[in-house]
Parts: C-alpha cells; structure tokens; sequence
C-alpha cells in the first residue's frame, strides 16, 4: 500500500466564479466544419457592419514547414485583408511586434479603427474590448480547451451576444469530440480538467506536457483524492514538521530536494 502526498508550501484559500458578471450572456460557441467557412465569414461580415468588431486567432505567426495545416497569423492577414475583406479594416498583432507596435494596433482595435484582428494567442488574457462580439479560431485542435476558453473570453464582455467560431485542422471524430465540450461547457475549471484527463498530464519530471503520467494508485485528474491527499499532507506536517514518525517519507523528501531534510 502507498500513500501519496501533495505539498503546498505557500497554501492560499481557493475562490471559485462561476457566475458571469451581471449583464453578461454566455458566448454562444461552434465547431465549424470546413464545408461552413464561406458561411462564416458572411456570418464575420454581417457582425461587423451591424457595428460590431471581430477577433480572427492563429496558432502560428508564420507558415512552419512541420505544422503545413497549421494556419499562421501574417498569411492570413494578407488572405483576409486582400482577398475576403477587402473593403473592411483589418489590423495585425502578434508576438514579434515591438511593444510600442503591439500598443498601436491594441488601442486602434480599441478605438474602433479596426474592423478584424488577425492575432496569434498574445491576446489571450488582459483585452478588454466590449464591442468586440466574435472569435474566430483558426487550428483551435492545436489549443487546449482551458486555452480555448480563455481566448473566448476576449469576446462577451459587453451586453451583446457574442459568439466563438472554432475551425479545426482535421475532422478526425476524436478532435471534434474534444472541441465541442466548449459548446456546453462554460466553466473554465471544468474545461481544464476534461483537458487534463483527455491529453494526460505529461511528465513531472521530464519534458512531455502531454500524455499519461501513470501512478500506483491515483490519477492526476482525480482533484478529489489529489484535494484529499493535499490536506491530509498539511495536516501532518502542521502536527510534525520534522517528520519524526514517517523516517521513509523523510527520505523520499530528500531524495526529491523537498526542504524537508533528515537531520
């Protein structure tokens, strides 16, 4: 039998939101088949002349010869502002930009001086722009759901209804099955822990950050038992810091340079 312990050194109280400020609707979200793009981007432009502005996310900035699917931000700009939506204002961002170019293109999107966005995933977290109403994601099965989540969170942030469009590389059912959890799931946590038990949590000690880490008796992706374990490890450090009672988990400790050493 073994027992598994999860040390937090510096333990803060967890607070969980999982209300949407008042005013808010949930962003309506769709995996859309390649046989719909076309009807997406009438969807895009009739948003945009109702007045509205649009996110358009890529996973690359530029076209890898690995990763041939994979859409990236500077061609597709190019494709959209010459080809698609010649006659609307369509910006460019990514992470190569220098600051001071990041912090233009932002406050002109910001300012309603643009129409689209071509981004890579550097808008994220900290964009606040409440008449920005869709996110088109662009290869959204090269993102985790948890990342997914939080780049549908750009959109939805005023009272008007927004909306994700999520465009896979692959029609493969297992990828469809994965991305369409964001049709009705709105839970960041909940999104995080289906990623965790659909692509594994990777290596601990090693440099895969996917894939399954097996353990004796437990499962990453049981937060349950892992919440369980997590306390019952403060409450016997809180009884006996020095370990005095567990001499092998002592020398465990060591052996992993926990800062709980024998003396």
């Amino acid at each position: 039998m073994g027992l598994i312990l999860i040390f937090s050194f510096n333990p803060r109280d967890l607070s969980i939101i999982d209300e949407l400020p008042k005013g808010r609707k949930q962003v309506l979200t769709y995996v859309v088949p390649a046989k719909k793009r076309l009807n997406s981007y009438e969807f895009i432009r009739k948003h945009v002349e109702e007045g509205e502005q649009v996110y358009i996310i890529t996973p690359l900035i530029e076209l890898s010869e690995t990763l041939v699917s994979a859409k990236a931000a500077l061609v597709e700009y190019e494709r959209l502002k010459n080809s698609i939506f010649p006659d609307l204002r369509v910006g460019l961002l990514h992470g190569r930009l220098k600051s001071k170019e990041k912090e233009e293109v932002l406050n002109a999107f910001k300012e309603h001086k643009l129409d689209i966005l071509v981004s890579t995933s550097v808008v994220e977290v900290g964009v606040d722009v409440a008449n920005a109403t869709v996110m088109v994601v662009e290869g959204a099965d090269r993102f985790g759901l948890a990342q997914l989540h939080q780049l549908r969170g750009r959109v939805g942030r005023g009272e008007t209804q927004s909306f994700c469009l999520l465009f896979p590389t692959s029609e493969d059912s297992s990828i469809i099955s994965r991305l369409k959890n964001l049709e009705k799931v709105f839970d960041g946590l909940k999104l995080s822990e289906l990623d965790l038990k659909i692509r594994g949590s990777g290596e601990i000690f090693g440099k895969a950050q996917s894939g399954r880490f097996e353990l004796k008796i437990a499962d990453f992706s049981d937060l349950g038992l892992i919440e369980k374990t997590r306390t019952k490890a403060r409450e016997i450090l809180d009884k006996d810091t020095k370990l005095e009672k567990y001499p092998q988990l002592r020398v465990k400790l060591a052996e992993f340079g926990s800062g709980v050493m024998p003396d």
